[in-house]
């Protein structure tokens, strides 16, 4: 049996400010540090066979935490960084909703292509679905973890699992530092096991920042 272990990346102040991150290169605070030290021995008790991030510095950095103690290298995947949010990025969700109205209502209701250059959602899952496949083929039969981002890693998941946008809604999203389990056989293929483990006790924020 495959583990595939999605971590999402520590705190930055962009999520603490409700500022739209998607792909622009913003690096872990103080805080986010502090998330990934305190989360990298748990998961280090997993025993990895293999560690893969984003290559944006907020999952890349909070991936280092884990390969410092387990002393696995970190193989670094495009294909893992958040959705792109267009026209929105480096905006705080406060002006997107004054300078996008019906583009930020569409977002808000679920639609999977809401316009101002946003990433759909189908595109997003297929990259990082095959993504999470390339990366727990690295180690099938044992535990591989992926460091990635909030959207990024719910429509991965949905992917793997087969789950569509609606069921995908219901499902909260990863706070920072935390992480979903997913496992992988023969029989039952894709399954999940858990979802938003984690030590630190915060609110989850929206998948956009």
């Amino acid at each position: 049996m495959t583990r595939l272990i999605i971590w999402r990346h520590g705190n930055t102040d962009w999520n603490a400010a409700g500022r739209v991150q998607g792909q622009t290169d913003v690096p872990l605070n103080d805080l986010g540090r502090e998330q990934a030290r305190t989360a990298a021995p748990v998961l280090a008790a997993l025993r990895p066979d293999a560690i893969v991030a984003s290559d944006l510095r907020r999952a890349a950095d909070t991936a280092a935490a884990l390969a410092a103690l387990t002393g696995l290298p970190v193989r670094s995947d495009p294909r893992l960084r958040e959705r792109h949010f267009g026209q929105w990025q480096g905006l705080a969700l406060t002006e997107v909703a004054e300078r996008f109205p019906d583009e930020y209502a569409r977002w808000r209701a679920g639609d999977p292509d809401p316009g101002a250059g946003i990433e759909s959602l189908d595109d997003l899952g297929k990259r990082l679905g095959a993504a999470f496949q390339e990366a727990a083929d690295l180690a099938a039969g044992g535990t591989v973890v992926v460091t990635t981002h909030g959207g990024g890693a719910r429509q991965g998941v949905g992917h793997l699992l087969g789950w569509d946008h609606a069921v995908l809604r219901s499902v909260g999203s990863l706070a920072n530092c935390h992480w979903t389990e997913l496992r992988h056989d023969d029989v039952r293929g894709w399954h999940l096991r858990a979802h938003n483990v984690g030590l630190i006790t915060q609110p989850a924020l929206t998948d956009a920042v």
